[in-house]
């Protein structure tokens, strides 16, 4: 298994560089498995939704989708990266100081792997406790 830094995934999506964009695309057409960590797809989705990429909230459904779909990419928890893509999908917009926000792919991401990874250690997930009124949307998410 080899894992990718943000920069090479990023090159692979958005074919960007053609010298580093093949390179990238070459380790995916080679490796059986090709591992995506939860912090460089958190930094791929902070990218792709900055100022420079501007991704939509579909745009960043598609890549995730994508990347999922893709039988060598693998992930720390496939299962929270689903679920996180479901709740992501489903959020619902909340007022904020800063206008109408929805939770982001990340935050959901947080809370997923926290609802797992609380049982896997063999203790009750008992919240994502944080001060995002956005993420707060977000089953299992409480406020301080």
């Amino acid at each position: 298994m080899i894992a990718l830094d943000t920069n090479v995934l990023l090159r692979r999506l958005l074919d960007d560089d053609a010298a580093q964009s093949e390179r990238a695309r070459k380790l995916f057409e080679t490796e059986r498995e090709v591992l995506v960590t939860d912090v460089v797809l958190a930094e791929t989705i902070w990218t792709l939704r900055g100022k420079r990429y501007n991704a939509s909230r579909e745009d960043v459904v598609a890549v995730v989708t994508g990347l999922l779909e893709e039988l060598n990419v693998v992930f720390e928890s496939r299962q929270a990266v689903w679920s996180a893509l479901n709740d992501y999908i489903d959020a619902k917009p909340v007022r904020t100081a800063a206008g109408l926000r929805t939770a982001d792919l990340t935050d959901a991401l947080i809370v997923n792997k926290a609802r797992i990874t609380a049982p896997r250690r063999e203790r009750p997930y008992r919240g994502t406790y944080t001060f995002d009124r956005a993420a707060l949307a977000l089953a299992g998410t409480k406020a301080p």
